[in-house]
């Protein structure tokens, strides 16, 4: 596939510091399709420099013009769908619906909706004597993950361009030219030289060197929670601003009073949607006991549908594979009773892993607790609601979950999980609503007027 050979900086793409480059494989085929620069500390520091030479003129720029470019970038999104959706399946895998609804499709919504926000949102306000200004924070670095590899670049850029900061983006190394594709539809749009700028390269490399960079103000990380802690200490010893969106061991609660199959149908589809390559991902599954038997059947008749290479793609690397097989195996040797799949590769090429589900799991296993990140559900059963809650919030995680049962047994339910975003018998995605962790899924919200908050900061004028 076509890939550019430098780093976009200051809108133009330059050749890379280093002749260095990372291959980028189809992980579906295991084929190398590209290559792309394997960027070092001076291409993160020619790109932050960039950024910081840019930002007072894009800062003084009023909310209407930021929200005309942010609709301009929006288009000429619009004008790559197909492309994008074919770069995504090459690089990441994603079968070619998912990739062409999802992948290609959530990204516009976003873009759209900050764009919207730019020309609205309340920048300035009265309070009694004072007025108080919300005002961009400064030069922000993006480290971006590979599992939803443009929603999460504009989720982070998009309200940092309409916040009027400047933005360097580091995108994961295994899909990379989606974010080549986001750089051409930025240059298209019209944004100013150094607005924003893109840097490939390694996470211990590239991704250090931009979250260590004296002169970015903000990193805003998504990706798991080992590497978080190291970025939020990082930028604790700085006193620089974070937002950090990490893991997840998200609760799919079904209360007696729920629609037993479409609970479970749906729980089946969440989690292998992405492969199950996804942070929110309802993995735990907690049933209660007089319907436990039942809800493992449906499991077992839901997760049948996911054939690998049909409805179900590839992990996205060797390394991935390896991982998700590992914690299967685990669970096994935990005495986890194995139901459907299992570490059996399902295919002969590719990084395929077969649909798994597993029954009779306790709260301590490590497949209840650790994040696998794979297509991969544990059913666990509960006794009464007070030992549901205990099992749902028993993880350090609280990213995502979902409730189903009686609306207002559901709602008071939800209302007790320490998560951050809860679906109520199936309620439909939300671009608008503010998506992030409690404990040690992450710190601050993207998406919405929230996702828009955390790249501004605060200052009041007396008079």
């Amino acid at each position: 596939m076509k890939a550019h050979d430098g780093m976009y900086i200051g809108a133009t793409w330059r050749p890379a510091a280093s002749p260095d480059t990372i291959p980028v494989v189809n992980p579906a085929d295991e084929q190398v399709i590209a290559h792309v620069p394997a960027g070092t500390a001076q291409d993160v520091d020619d790109a932050v420099r960039a950024a910081r030479a840019a930002f007072a003129g894009w800062a003084a720029t009023t909310p209407a013009h930021r929200a005309e470019k942010l609709a301009a970038l929006r288009d000429a999104l619009a004008a790559r769908k197909d492309e994008i959706a074919r770069t995504v399946t090459a690089e990441l895998g994603a079968p070619s619906g998912l990739a062409e609804s999802v992948h290609a499709g959530l990204p516009l919504l976003v873009a759209g909706s900050y764009a919207e926000l730019a020309a609205s949102y309340p920048f300035e306000e009265q309070i009694g004597n004072s007025t108080v200004l919300l005002e961009p924070v400064g030069v922000v670095g993006a480290i971006t993950p590979w599992n939803y590899p443009l929603h999460q670049i504009v989720a982070k850029v998009a309200p940092a361009l309409a916040a009027g900061c400047t933005v360097v983006l580091k995108p994961a190394e295994d899909t990379p030219l989606t974010a080549q594709l986001f750089a051409e539809a930025v240059h298209e749009a019209g944004l100013p030289a150094g607005v924003f700028n893109l840097v490939t390269g390694l996470g211990p490399v590239a991704g250090q060197a931009l979250a260590e960079h004296p002169d970015v103000d903000l990193v805003s990380f998504t990706g798991s929670t080992a590497v978080g802690r190291r970025i939020g200490a990082t930028a604790g010893a700085a006193v620089k601003r974070v937002a950090l969106e990490l893991g997840g061991k998200s609760a799919n609660v079904i209360l007696p009073s729920a629609d037993l199959a479409r609970a479970v149908n749906v729980g089946i589809a969440n989690v292998m949607s992405n492969s199950g390559q996804t942070c929110s991902a309802w993995t735990r599954m907690l049933v209660h006991r007089d319907q436990y038997d039942e809800a493992v059947a449906l499991a077992v008749a839901a997760v049948a549908k996911y054939v690998p290479g049909d409805r179900i793609g590839p992990l996205v690397s060797a390394k991935q594979r390896q991982r998700v097989r590992g914690h299967i195996e685990q669970g096994v040797a935990e005495g986890a009773r194995l139901v459907a799949g299992g570490p059996e590769a399902p295919r002969e090429t590719g990084y395929y892993v077969a649909p798994t589900v597993f029954a009779d799991v306790t709260p301590e296993m490590s497949i209840a607790q650790e994040e696998i990140f794979g297509p991969v559900v544990s059913i666990l059963r509960y006794e009464d609601e007070d030992d549901a809650l205990r099992i749902a919030n028993g993880t350090v995680y609280g990213l995502a979950g979902a409730v189903w049962g009686d609306r207002d047994a559901a709602v008071a339910f939800a209302r007790r999980m320490q998560t951050g975003q809860v679906d109520i018998n199936g309620g439909r995605f939300n671009p608008l609503a503010p998506f992030g962790g409690h404990k040690q899924s992450g710190v601050g919200r993207e998406l919405g007027p929230h996702g828009l908050a955390e790249y501004l900061q605060t200052k009041s004028l007396q008079f």
